[in-house]
């Protein structure tokens, strides 16, 4: 994938988990809701439809008990390799109006998982329209968020019977 350093931002680790269970991690909702925002908020509902057009929603809750609601679609399903999915499409590809993003940021995200010893490679893209709003998803705390995501997501897989 190429990346456009103007508009894209890029999360890239080795990570000591194997691949099947971090793909099992994010397309499981009752293993994505553990760890998928970073604490102290939590997700409190997870939907999906694991196929080009299905559904994938997520509510995430502030400490605050304040709940954002997120919907958007896959758009490719590799299996154990890569997961690509936008809030920009509704299911069924039907385009999303910006207010109906949960965080008011339209951006399509690529899960890429290669092989790596008895790890995994693990490479997070968001890709945004424009330049101002990769620099909204940057001051957001993109980096740190993920970053936090992916550690509890590795921190999950190793303490649970997956």
């Amino acid at each position: 994938m190429k990346i456009n350093p103007e508009l894209d931002l890029k999360l890239e680790r080795i990570v000591d988990v194997p691949a099947e269970l971090i793909w099992k991690a994010w397309t499981t909702p009752e293993h994505l809701m553990p760890w998928f925002c970073p604490l102290p908020w939590k997700t409190v509902a997870c939907e999906m439809d694991l196929r080009p057009g299905g559904l994938f929603s997520t509510t995430m809750e502030s400490p605050e008990g304040m709940k954002v609601p997120n919907v958007g679609c896959f758009l490719e399903v590799v299996e154990n390799k890569k997961l690509v999915w936008t809030d920009a499409l509704l299911p069924g590809f039907r385009p999303a109006a910006q207010h109906e993003s949960g965080a008011g940021l339209l951006f399509t995200a690529f899960i890429m998982l290669e092989p790596h010893g008895s790890g995994t490679k693990y490479t997070a893209v968001c890709i945004h329209k424009d330049a101002q709003d990769k620099k909204r998803h940057e001051e957001m705390g993109f980096q740190e968020g993920w970053g936090a995501a992916l550690d509890q997501l590795v921190a999950y897989v190793k303490r649970t019977s997956m």
